[in-house]
């Protein structure tokens, strides 16, 4: 693989699970210490021992650790050894090349146990040895799976938000300083930073143009402003526009091993070009490549935005290139020379933009490892506006065939659009198939210069959120959750369940229009009206309502206009989403930041990301049904802090 980080080699370490031995750990692992003998623990330790035998029957029999899901199963394990998991209520097996760990729960206890232990350790008591290809992260990420929880921390205070803040400004999502913003750029991970670039226009409104703007974090929540990574209108070529940047860990271009490598789109006098950029710290600064452009124009309008990937079955990197109604394939030995290969094309959806590919295993079971190819669209033409519409398939190294004709939308709001997904490469390459992090820009060119932001332009990222592929209504589809580092930005929960449905109540918190609602609703009885609402104002003025259709099995988001400016049709037009009821219940969480709403629904619905404009800060809600009582289980609002 070309797209890794640089492990350590050596095969084992011993590791404590506590706070003193291994902090990143610490806030995760529940110390459960059950009785010695207990039931739990026996079956724990019958169904770690049978994965214990089916990873030693997998080595032997194809040379290779491989996975394990009790509920996504994997074929090539299971046919190693068959699995045996009585009792058992989750089973889960990682694996590298130098081994692989596995835990259970049974009974909410956790067992843990590794390729290099023999004893079943329980989560949060012990000592464990694993293998040094397993790395912090990846544990973590099973543990959680397996269904570990962590310790609640005690809420904090709700910090202030900057003094200077205009009205609109949003406390925890990526906006910049001022000028204008659009379009993300796929972050990587490199010598433990994440490295981020957004679409950046120094001289608006006044000047065109765009270039790269460079941030980095830790954890993907609070952010360091690194300033211009690269400068438009340097080379000749015109300005910087969408691509991607990959770490060139094996050289394959030339530029040293570990080099980041950006493949972007120039434009200058309307002709969009490919062109090469690099960087030999670490994506801080990058130098044009003296051959640009690595890609000239063949005489297309549109030709932009390419998303590179490492193709790791064929030792290949793979590019798709936005062509107008066509996606175009392209592969490559060393990210300077491009071979057309095939393309994808389809009409009805306007100039598709802004590609991607990439595989998910769908329902977690890697024997239905599925690519998935997104684009930017139009769906006008449906009744909806801009988007992210993508094709679930087969990728063969030189043509993508979708599974079927149709494609879906991975966010039915108005505002969700030229999103990028990765993974995270701390993570074995079976956790990477599970699941990927994705990020939207908020906004839509229908409206998008017009906002009446004040100090800054371009609206705003959409929250990163986990992406899986999951089986809905026989489809499969493209399910997101918020990500959980979001849960550190909030303060105390509080219940208004009790006194919100009897009329409008003031949300409780000096800092109003920051914020996270869990709502779940009950099926009315069979004479009361089919829609329950959420009605959010601000000063007396209603600015959205939010509401679930019992009927038809719909989330809706319905947006007023703003007092100051005329924003046209698309802005109000209601947007609603499939999310059926489970047993007659469903559960939405909200995230409201001031000038924007991200709704989940649970359980595999459809996401509703819009821009919102409410008249100040302070914000207040009425809940209400159509006809009849309100079927409200759960109302908790939870403030959130800035993410500085």
């Amino acid at each position: 693989m070309l797209e890794k980080p640089d492990l350590r080699t050596a095969t084992s370490r011993r590791i404590a699970w506590t706070a003193a031995a291994l902090a990143i750990l610490a806030a995760l692992l529940t110390t459960v210490v059950p009785i010695e003998g207990s039931n739990a623990k026996v079956r724990a330790e019958e169904a770690l021992q049978n994965v214990a035998a089916a990873q030693s029957a997998s080595k032997d029999s194809a040379g290779a650790y491989a996975s394990y899901w009790l509920a996504g199963g994997d074929h090539s394990l299971s046919a190693a050894h068959p699995v045996k998991a009585e009792g058992v209520a989750d089973l889960r097996s990682i694996s590298c090349a130098d081994g692989w760990v596995a835990a259970a729960r049974v009974d909410g206890e956790i067992y843990v146990r590794s390729n290099l232990e023999e004893d079943a350790v329980p989560a949060g008591a012990g000592e464990i040895r694993r293998p040094g290809c397993v790395t912090d992260e990846a544990l973590r990420q099973m543990l959680s799976d397996v269904g570990l929880q962590e310790q609640p921390t005690r809420p904090g205070p709700i910090t202030d938000r900057p003094q200077n803040s205009s009205k609109y400004r949003p406390d925890y999502h990526i906006t910049p300083e001022r000028n204008w913003m659009n379009d993300p750029q796929r972050p990587f991970f490199l010598n433990g930073l994440w490295h981020y670039y957004y679409l950046y226009n120094s001289d608006y409104p006044d000047g065109n143009g765009t270039e790269w703007y460079h941030l980095t974090s830790e954890d993907l929540l609070t952010w360091k402003d690194e300033g211009v990574a690269i400068e438009k209108y340097k080379n000749g070529l015109g300005d910087i526009e969408t691509g991607s940047a990959v770490v060139d860990y094996e050289n394959t271009a030339g530029f040293g091993h570990g080099a980041v490598i950006s493949v972007l789109t120039q434009q200058d006098q309307g002709v969009q070009r490919q062109s090469l950029f690099y960087s030999t710290d670490g994506g801080f600064t990058f130098t044009p490549y003296g051959g640009n452009p690595v890609m000239d124009n063949p005489g297309a309008e549109h030709w932009r935005d390419p998303k590179i990937v490492w193709d790791g079955e064929r030792r290949q990197w793979l590019m798709v290139l936005a062509e107008g109604h066509k996606i175009g394939m392209y592969t490559s030995s060393n990210l300077k020379d491009w071979r057309y290969v095939s393309g994808f094309e389809r009409t009805g959806l306007g100039t598709l933009e802004c590609p991607d590919l990439f595989q998910l295993d769908l329902d977690g079971d890697p024997g239905k490892r599925t690519w998935v190819l997104a684009a930017s669209a139009n769906g006008t033409e449906e009744g909806r506006t801009t988007g992210v519409a993508y094709w679930t398939g087969n990728w063969d190294g030189t043509r993508f065939t979708p599974r079927d004709g149709d494609h879906q939308w991975l966010d039915a709001g108005s505002d969700f659009y030229a999103a990028v997904t990765w993974d995270d490469p701390r993570l074995t390459e079976g956790q990477k198939k599970q699941s990927r992090q994705a990020i939207g820009w908020m906004n839509n060119w229908d409206y998008a210069r017009k906002l009446p932001t004040g100090d800054w332009h371009g609206g705003m990222d959409t929250l990163i959120r986990d992406i899986r592929l999951k089986t809905v209504q026989d489809r499969p589809t493209l399910v997101s959750t918020p990500a959980k580092s979001l849960s550190r930005l909030g303060g105390q929960t509080l219940d208004l369940k009790g006194s919100t449905p009897d009329g409008t109540r003031a949300l409780p918190s000096s800092q109003g229009g920051a914020y996270r609602l869990d709502v779940t609703l009950e099926r009315p009885g069979p004479h009361d009206g089919p829609e329950a609402r959420i009605r959010m104002e601000s000063e007396g003025s209603p600015f959205a309502t939010i509401g679930y259709n019992f009927q038809d099995g719909t989330v809706f988001l319905d947006r007023q206009q703003p007092t100051d400016t005329d924003l046209g049709p698309i802005f109000t037009q209601r947007r609603t989403a499939a999310a059926p009821a489970k047993g007659g219940v469903v559960k939405l969480t909200v995230f409201v930041d001031h000038s924007s709403v991200e709704v989940f629904p649970d359980e595999g619905g459809q996401t509703l990301t819009s821009l919102v404009l409410p008249r100040s800060e302070q914000h207040a809600i009425t809940m209400a049904m159509d006809k009849g009582p309100l079927p409200l289980k759960t109302l908790d609002y939870t403030p959130l802090s800035p993410a500085r």
